[in-house]
């Protein structure tokens, strides 16, 4: 049996050995992010509630740090929530907004082609009362305008609409859909951004969004750590009751460290999307490229307005938990669809929903990168694929 120390030195070469390419599902924290994570429990545990001098030296460095990710984001401090990621924000910028202003309307949008957060929240608002549009796609997993437009009706209160699609990419118009809002006061647009936060551009003002989400395990953060943006003027229902903190919209006592460290995660990430976008389209390009040429492949991914990180791909007639396992051994690591929902192995709700076959939909897996990743690792990525799929093809066989 292994002792405690030489786990993780074989943890640690397996680490520094391996090709990982599921960076929607979580990112690994960037080492300065887990120094500021460690130097922040060591020296600010006091609660910022506390009024002694700890408690006060702790809300300092609270009010800092929201001050810092408002900057970054281009709002007001008052306007940032911090949460426990994107899952919470999601269901409390949702919920919270329905139970609000349920005396105005219970007519409610969003789209097939959302994360299980924010899908599953409609549907429980559904079981509540509430009638849900869920608008679809075109084949290349598009929300038009148009069709937001012909949905809204006098008692529709919310619109949600996610940035970038967490299984193929799709960058969707938030930016016109949210003028399209604009016209009518009475509803409310969220955007989940999570997938999108440090890869694709968003302005959160001139996309007249009210509430947008973000999750900071997505961008070399901690797990446990999350924004929702909150317009200044709109109000919502809290779901987490006890407390005054965060403006009495989310009660408990904040995760300072992570909150610090997630400060310090979207200043770099957002400092790389400046500089290395094209090094994230060029890798995309190289697997693209490569993949589509080998056998039973299809691209689900669109081939425009598509998220540099994100290619969705299907290698027809074999099961994508198949494949995840089959590179895991090579110590590869992809994923089927959604981390949340990825272990129940059903077939991709967003991919049927874009026109996909059943066949399609139900062979597809997805790649995601990060700045982190090498271009080195994209070819020996493409090497190793290659082999696997052309092992499970002679296996059906």
């Amino acid at each position: 049996v292994f002792g405690y120390n030489e786990k993780m030195d074989a943890s640690s070469m397996e680490v520094h050995n391996m090709i990982y390419f599921d960076n929607s599902a979580t990112t690994k924290p960037y080492k300065e992010v887990l120094d500021t994570y460690i130097a922040v429990s060591e020296q600010f545990f006091g609660n910022p509630s506390s009024i002694h001098k700890l408690g006060g030296k702790s809300e300092k460095l609270l009010t800092k740090a929201r001050e810092q990710i408002a900057e970054l984001l281009d709002v007001q401090s008052s306007e940032i929530i911090f949460t426990s990621g994107g899952t919470e924000g999601n269901n409390l910028a949702i919920k919270g907004t329905a139970m609000m202003h349920r005396s105005r309307g219970k007519h409610l949008i969003t789209t097939e082609i959302e994360h299980p957060s924010i899908y599953e929240a409609y549907k429980q608002l559904e079981e509540l009362g509430f009638e849900v549009t869920y608008l679809s796609p075109d084949e290349n997993g598009f929300i038009s305008v148009e069709n937001v437009k012909n949905a809204l009706r006098e008692d529709t209160i919310l619109v949600s609409i996610i940035h970038v699609n967490n299984e193929t990419g799709a960058i969707q118009p938030i930016k016109d859909i949210g003028q399209l809002l604009a016209e009518y006061p009475k509803v409310f647009f969220h955007v989940d951004a999570v997938q999108g936060i440090g890869k694709v551009q968003l302005d959160i003002k001139q996309s007249a969004i009210d509430l947008l989400t973000i999750s900071g395990h997505k961008f070399h953060s901690v797990k446990g750590t999350g924004i929702l943006y909150i317009r200044e003027g709109v109000t919502l229902s809290s779901l987490l009751t006890g407390g005054s903190q965060e403006r009495e919209i989310r009660s408990g006592t904040e995760n300072l460290a992570g909150i610090a460290a997630m400060a310090k995660a979207l200043r770099i990430t957002l400092e790389k999307q400046d500089k290395m976008k094209n090094h994230l389209i060029s890798m995309r390009n190289e697997l693209l490229q490569h993949l589509m040429k080998m056998e039973g492949t299809v691209i689900n991914s669109p081939e425009t307005n598509f998220a540099p990180h994100i290619l969705n791909i299907s290698f027809v007639g074999l099961k994508p938990e198949v494949i995840v396992h089959a590179l895991s051994e090579e110590n590869v690591f992809i994923s089927t669809k959604s981390a949340c929902s990825s272990k129940t192995f059903e077939i991709s709700r967003v991919l049927q929903s874009m026109g996909k076959s059943e066949k399609v939909a139900g062979s597809a897996i997805r790649i995601s990168l990060s700045y982190e990743n090498t271009m080195e690792e994209v070819k020996k990525f493409n090497q190793i694929i290659e082999e696997v799929i052309k092992n499970l093809y002679k296996v059906m066989r």
